[in-house]
This record gives C-alpha cells, sequence and structure tokens, in this order.
C-alpha cells in the first residue's frame, strides 16, 4: 500500500462522518448502536473518564438515527451486518443533538449565555421548521424564539422539549434526544462560585426533555461523573446509569488490546506495542481491559514521524489534574500517607466507591476523593469488587507520572514553607 492510502490518525477529531468521509482511521464501535437498540432505556447516561470517545460515539449515533443521514457512513462496519436492524432504525428519526463542552465560564451570566448560544445553534441547523407546512404559525413563532440570543429563562428551560416537539410535529415520528458532557457546566460553576444557579437552569432543562416529554423516543446522555439524582435528575425516571463498573457497554469506549495491536499492525508500530501498554493500558471498565484512545492516537500519530519519539503524557495535558492536587493536600494523617505511598509503588489500596456524587461536594471528605479519583480515570479498578470495595490502582506509567509530579509538588511547596 503506497504512503498516500494510509489513513491519516484522527488527533482530536471527534466527527463521525469526518473520521469516516476524510479518510482517517476509524477503530470500529458501531456495534453500539445494536446494543443500545437492544438494551435502551428512556434516558441512558454514559459516564467515562475523559478522551474516551465519548463525543465521537455521539456523533455516530446522530449520523446512524438521524432523517436523511448518509447511510454509506456505516458500509463495511459491524452494524451494517445488522440488515433488519438498520432497515428498522438508520435514518429513521429527529434528532436533536447539543454539547455542553462550551458551556463553562467565570460566571453565571456568561455560562448561560453560552448554553443560550448552544441552543440557536442547534436551532439554526433545524431551521428548515420554518418552512414547514405541518407547523402552524405559533408553532414557527415558537421556533424563532430558540434562533434569538437574548431569549428568557423559560424559553431556555423549554427549548430542548420545544424542539422535538416540533421536530416531533414536522416528521410524525418521536425524537432521540442527544447531550454530550451535560456535566460540564456544572464542573466549571463549582469551582467558580455559582453551582446552584447552575443546577437550576439544568435540572428545569433536563426535566422538560426528559421527563415530561411526549415527543421523546429516547435520550443518550455522556459526562464524567454520575450527578446525584438529587442534583440535576429530580423527578426523572431512573436514567438507566452505564458507568465504568457496568458490564454492558464496556467495550464501547477506549480501545481493547485487540483494536490496538490493529492499529499498530496497520502503521507498521508493533515494536512500539509494549511501551503503548505500559504507558496507556491498565483501565478496566467493566469486564474489558482497556487503553486510553486520545494517548494511543497521539502517540502513534507521533511515531509515524518520528520513529524514535518517546511515550510521553497526553492526557493530562488536555485538562488539569485539581483532583490530584486536592488528594495530595489532604493526604496528613498516616494512614493515606501509607495507601498514596502503596499505590506510587503499584500496589493496590481497598476503598468504598460511591458513583453518586455532587460537583459541589466532591472534595469535601478524603472518602469522596477517593470516588472521584475512581470515575475520573486516575484510579482504576483491579480483580472484582466486594459489594462497593474496589480494589484501586494507579492504571499506568502516564497516571503514575501525575502522581509523582503533584507529590513533588507538594514536597516544594511545603519545604519552601518550612524555609520561610
Amino acid at each position: 500500500m503506497g504512503n498516500a492510502d494510509i489513513k491519516k490518525l484522527p488527533v482530536g477529531i471527534e466527527s463521525f462522518e469526518e473520521i469516516r468521509t476524510e479518510g482517517f482511521y476509524y477503530v470500529d464501535k458501531t456495534a453500539m448502536i445494536r446494543d443500545l437498540l437492544r438494551k435502551w432505556g428512556k434516558v441512558n447516561l454514559f459516564t467515562r473518564p475523559r478522551r474516551f470517545g465519548k463525543s465521537l460515539n455521539m456523533s455516530m449515533l446522530k449520523c446512524f438515527f438521524e432523517i436523511g443521514c448518509d447511510k454509506a457512513l456505516f458500509d463495511g462496519l459491524q452494524i451494517s451486518k445488522e440488515t433488519s436492524l438498520c432497515d428498522e432504525y438508520m435514518g429513521k428519526f429527529p434528532v436533536v443533538s447539543v454539547s455542553l463542552k462550551g458551556v463553562e465560564a467565570d460566571n453565571y451570566e456568561t455560562a448561560r449565555n453560552l448554553a443560550v448560544k448552544v441552543i440557536n445553534e442547534e436551532a439554526r441547523r433545524l431551521q428548515y421548521l420554518l418552512e414547514s407546512d405541518r407547523l402552524s404559525r405559533e408553532d414557527k413563532e415558537l421556533f424563532s424564539l430558540l434562533l434569538k440570543k437574548d431569549m428568557d429563562d423559560e424559553t431556555l428551560c423549554c427549548s430542548l422539549r420545544e424542539l422535538s416537539e416540533l421536530l416531533q410535529k414536522h416528521y410524525g415520528q418521536k425524537v432521540i434526544i442527544l447531550i454530550d458532557e451535560y456535566d460540564v457546566p456544572l464542573a466549571k460553576a463549582s469551582n467558580r462560585g455559582y453551582y446552584d444557579a447552575m443546577v437550576a437552569l439544568i435540572r428545569n432543562l433536563f426535566e422538560q426533555a426528559l421527563k415530561t416529554n411526549d415527543n421523546l423516543y429516547f435520550a443518550v446522555l455522556t459526562g464524567c461523573l454520575r450527578v446525584a439524582k438529587e442534583s440535576i435528575f429530580t423527578g426523572l425516571n431512573n436514567p438507566k446509569v452505564l458507568s465504568i463498573t457496568s458490564v454492558r457497554f464496556d467495550e464501547y469506549f477506549g480501545f481493547t488490546d485487540g483494536e490496538v495491536r490493529e492499529m499498530l499492525q496497520y502503521y507498521d508500530l508493533m515494536s512500539a506495542y509494549d511501551s503503548i501498554k505500559s504507558w496507556y493500558d491498565g483501565y478496566r471498565f467493566g469486564n474489558v481491559d482497556v487503553y486510553c484512545p486520545w494517548d494511543v492516537i497521539s502517540y502513534c500519530d507521533e511515531l509515524t514521524d518520528d520513529p524514535t519519539a518517546e511515550p510521553k503524557d497526553y492526557w493530562s495535558n488536555t485538562s488539569s489534574n485539581d483532583v490530584v492536587k486536592h488528594f495530595i493536600e489532604k493526604v496528613d494523617d498516616g494512614l493515606t500517607k501509607s495507601e498514596l505511598e502503596a499505590l506510587v509503588a503499584g500496589e493496590t489500596v481497598i476503598k468504598e466507591i460511591h458513583e453518586e456524587l455532587t460537583y459541589n461536594q466532591l472534595y469535601d471528605s478524603i472518602g469522596n476523593i477517593w470516588s472521584v479519583l475512581f470515575t475520573t480515570g486516575y484510579l482504576t479498578q483491579r480483580g472484582k469488587p466486594d459489594g462497593k470495595r474496589f480494589k484501586l490502582a494507579i492504571p499506568n506509567i502516564e497516571i503514575w507520572n501525575i502522581f509523582t509530579e503533584q507529590i513533588m509538588e507538594m514536597f516544594k511547596e511545603n519545604t519552601v514553607k518550612a524555609g520561610d
């Protein structure tokens, strides 16, 4: 195969359509669609650490279900073998798709404006509804409000529900709602002191769209943390939560060992297998061991230019490592210190994990911090849990480096303080 035919590595590309049409390498996760259709709940929440392919999978779902989709995007992929399922579901639904990833700001007003922008953008994508002969003049006036950047709170909170109502009227078909990175606004609000206002907004938005909505077929949400029901899913029939401890869907986020080997063979990089495994593997989701896809793709991309490139930390460079910092700051009692030493020495510690957390209490107790380290990917599970008690370990060299760097930082600061 000539160099021109070799597929490009999709560094940072989260659009399924772009990957499939622009000659990028794709690790086939489309069987997730089959599993979702066989076992969906009304509201499905996938929680995974950042950079494990959540947004790409959401883009894939939109490309599959949306009316007018390009069916050729799925040619040759696993889902295409499920012919009756494809006939029944592919390209058959109106889809409302939003990402809350960008709704983060230093104050509530700006964050709210960014949320409005997200709704504006989705409304613009659907503005063919203004031409629909199935919508009344009032329907179209309602839709026009969703295009304006100065919408009031009622309009904003009802926006996803109203979009789904108008789509349902236009197509005579129930709607799929996709909400990516649902918890980013909460994380930022919690750090910046406007948490209560943001929780109220997100709760209202979700309650309207996901609870009292006769136009909803099903919804899929993704995020890093499973936020406690009382904070934003109040009154919602329990969402079906598919977290890093769930066996169902366990292989659809992150790369399995087989997928990594296949990629390395394709790019003639098998000689790097051992270092990739020790640096980027080691996560366990459900019953499957997985690699962080962001790291594997980034390092392979570098190796195709420079075969002598050393592995490095791609993952933590994409975001802050506050949680490790908070953890190490709280390490004062002898017990936690010896547990930290055990982790850094490659051993496991046994801890009770609570997957339901609220952002404003993440760092309240050392107990919560263990849970956060686990759900956000800084620690992983080894062996089988005993009820809520998990054997926790640092997954790989990359994360080990983050811990040791933060520990060194702390020592430096403490030494400086001592010498003041």
